[in-house]
């Protein structure tokens, strides 16, 4: 296939275009990189859409690009570049696909968990029939599934609700190993809270199963089948990361000091102080489970998050 890709060199677009290139798919990259460089004789770049006339050269388009959401203090003005910067590229590859004689067979569009919000704790599991919810990740997901919806007449669309993925190589566990290696981090609030999250290495399969099956279309979660509360990760992280094996003395009293630590919460008022809005993304309950991903045959290599391995 020919694909074109916006997000395509960050830490989970770097990883995917390998996964294609190694696959035999022609792409071209949107990029803001002045002079990007790839190690795969089938990648372009472009630095903006506006030379692209319409789409009837490319066979599917993946939608990834976003400004981080974690990285600066929702203020106002951090509020607006988060949505401009999703719902600004949206439109317009929508735009080009609507011009376009042939349109691209796929639309592939990014989102994420946020869309369901903080979610009540009287249900065990929630899916993709899930209503949305009313903060602002809730308003700025929506938002951008609809710029992308706007497409369902001329191409499939795929919207992309991914949870927290988890790689050493970024994103948010590579923010916690620090802490963790050192003893330091704990559970965050009560810590009941659920966390969908997503092996990186599921999460490229995921991508490239919907890409090739022509059947699904519509709202995926792009979650493990089995959430786990906050506490839990912390208990597990602490532990993986001080394991028993060939462990010396000072190894296990390391790991000792680590679990005490993973249970002692960090309180709801001094996350809210510090992170302010942002801290929504690790106090919300969100126990949500793929159904549609295995309604559609996608097997997961890592669905419990005591087999993943975090070097991965």
């Amino acid at each position: 296939m020919n694909i074109l890709i916006t997000g395509g060199t960050g830490f989970i677009g770097t990883p995917l275009v390998a996964r294609l290139a190694q696959e035999g798919h022609q792409m071209t990259i949107l990029t803001r990189q002045e002079k990007p460089i790839s190690p795969f004789q089938a990648v372009s770049f472009c630095q903006n859409l506006t030379h692209f006339q319409d789409l009837k050269d490319f066979d599917a388009v993946i939608n990834l690009a976003g400004e981080p959401i974690f990285d600066k203090r929702w203020t106002e003005k951090q509020k607006r570049i988060l949505q401009e910067s999703r719902l600004s590229i949206t439109r317009q590859l929508v735009e080009l696909i609507e011009k376009s004689s042939n349109p691209p067979h796929s639309f592939l569009s990014g989102s994420a968990t946020g869309y369901y919000g903080d979610l009540p704790y009287n249900q065990a599991q929630y899916d993709e029939l899930t209503p949305a919810g009313n903060q602002f990740t809730s308003l700025l997901c929506q938002n951008w599934e609809n710029e992308a919806l706007k497409m369902v007449h001329k191409t499939r669309i795929c919207l992309l609700r991914t949870g927290m993925v988890l790689s050493a190589q970024g994103g948010a566990l590579k923010r916690m190993l620090p802490l963790f290696e050192k003893g330091l981090a704990g559970k965050l609030g009560n810590g009941k809270q659920h966390w969908a999250w997503i092996s990186l290495e599921d999460y490229l399969n995921a991508v490239l199963f919907l890409l090739k099956n022509d059947h699904c279309q519509g709202a995926y979660n792009l979650v493990a089948p089995y959430p786990v509360t906050n506490a839990f990760f912390t208990q597990w992280l602490a532990e993986t990361l001080h394991p028993m094996h060939f462990a010396t003395s000072k190894m296990l009293a390391k790991r000792a000091l680590a679990q005490r630590i993973a249970n002692i919460a960090t309180p709801v008022c001094v996350l809210k102080s510090v992170l302010g809005e942002r801290a929504a993304l690790l106090l919300d309950n969100q126990p949500l489970i793929p159904k549609r991903l295995l309604e559609s045959g996608f097997q997961f290599r890592h669905p419990h998050l005591q087999g993943m391995d975090i070097s991965s």
